[in-house]
């Protein structure tokens, strides 16, 4: 049975590749061993998207290698 992180009281930080405007910002927490949560600066009690460590560390390489355009 998978069973879902309690985040409740976690820090959060502002991704290095949100550009600072309002409408993008992502926030992600660290400290989860196998996962990334990540969730919308903007709706902080909103919902949280529970990435595998894996496929968020994929993510960044394509964003840092500009592949995802």
């Amino acid at each position: 049975m998978k069973t879902n992180p309690d985040l409740a009281g976690v820090a959060w930080r502002k991704s290095s590749y949100s550009d600072g405007g309002e409408d993008n910002c992502v926030e992600v927490s660290d400290g989860f061993p196998g996962a990334v949560p990540v969730r919308d600066s903007k709706n902080p009690e909103g919902p949280v998207l529970l990435f595998p460590a894996a496929a968020w560390s994929d993510f960044i390489g394509g964003v840092r290698a500009d592949r995802l355009r």
